[in-house]
């Protein structure tokens, strides 16, 4: 990665809810409930937080979940264990609406964001992180599901500048984020370049969001920090994390200038007397603001079979 004057930013890292999340993914801001949604892969829960006091709701969704983004219906559109689906939090059920991969039960969904014409992407990758097992898949509010990327391995952290024209990408064990020339209208995707390399030693890049201004904010799991990287790709900013695996990041709270960061505690002791808020979730005040999340665009009335959740 190119690096250049980076520098720590913005106030301390503090922490707003004690966890031990074993894989702490997918934070997004609901401005609608004043609320950060996130979630606990593995585990299947989605938590829902209220940062001005702390007190955080826990639905299980009963699998695996990774990833989830606002409607404009109010309620949520994911991605889990057996494919894309509708979350409503409110009334407790989760609506399987587009099975993926369901042949392999040794892969499972990751990480995934809605794109500036409200279709939802995300990806797959294989519980065992065997190499070009994943792909990135397209879904739309018609129940369709297209696969866009194969062979993959991890793929994880995906955003969109302000114009829609480019769309950043993390396949973690490359080491890299990539940019992919999009097609807002078609929902496709062009040529792919890298946009910056994260040297091995500091970690592998996973989650990411831009900003207001264009500039990525990428978590790097094992790094104990997050990076922030102008338009260019060049590292201007480090965020210190008191956990070694911070998994993804989202801006959100009231004046969008809060910058939220998942952590895990996958492969570790629990607890870590090194890290003991590991799988916590964390915020900080950087200095730039973000964007609201895009709202996905349900086409016509979802129909499927669904079930009650278990909320704690």
């Amino acid at each position: 990665m190119r690096r250049s004057s980076s520098r720590a930013i913005g106030s301390p890292v503090r922490r707003v809810v004690r966890d031990a999340a074993v894989v702490g993914e997918g934070p997004v801001w609901d401005d609608r409930l004043e609320r950060l949604l996130w979630l606990d892969i593995e585990r299947g829960l989605v938590h829902v937080t209220d940062p001005a006091t702390g007190v955080d709701r826990v639905i299980a969704v009963g699998q695996p979940i990774g990833a989830i983004a606002p409607s404009e219906d109010g309620t949520y559109v994911a991605a889990a264990r057996d494919g894309f689906g509708r979350l409503d939090v409110t009334a407790g059920t989760f609506e399987l609406l587009a099975a993926v991969e369901l042949d392999d039960p040794s892969t499972r969904m990751n990480d995934g964001k809605v794109d500036p014409a409200g279709r939802f992407w995300a990806g797959t990758m294989a519980r065992d992180e065997r190499p070009g097992a994943g792909s990135l898949y397209r879904f739309d509010g018609d129940g369709s599901v297209t696969r866009h990327l194969g062979g993959l391995t991890i793929s994880n952290g995906l955003d969109w500048t302000a114009d829609g024209r480019t769309m950043y990408f993390v396949d973690s064990p490359t080491q890299r984020i990539d940019a992919i020339s999009f097609d807002a209208a078609a929902g496709a995707l062009g040529e792919r370049r890298p946009f910056a390399a994260v040297d091995r030693s500091l970690g592998l890049p996973d989650g990411l969001t831009v900003d207001a201004d264009d500039h990525v904010w990428v978590a790097v799991w094992g790094g104990w920090c997050v990076l922030h990287l102008d338009p260019s790709g060049r590292e201007v900013g480090r965020l210190a994390v008191p956990a070694a695996q911070p998994s993804s990041v989202a801006f959100g709270g009231p004046d969008l200038g809060d910058l939220f960061i998942t952590t895990a505690t996958e492969g570790l002791q629990v607890p870590d007397p090194s890290q003991p808020d590991a799988g916590s979730l964390f915020v900080c005040r950087p200095g730039p603001q973000g964007r609201l999340p895009r709202r996905f665009r349900w086409v016509a009335p979802p129909v499927a079979d669904g079930y009650d959740l278990a909320a704690d």
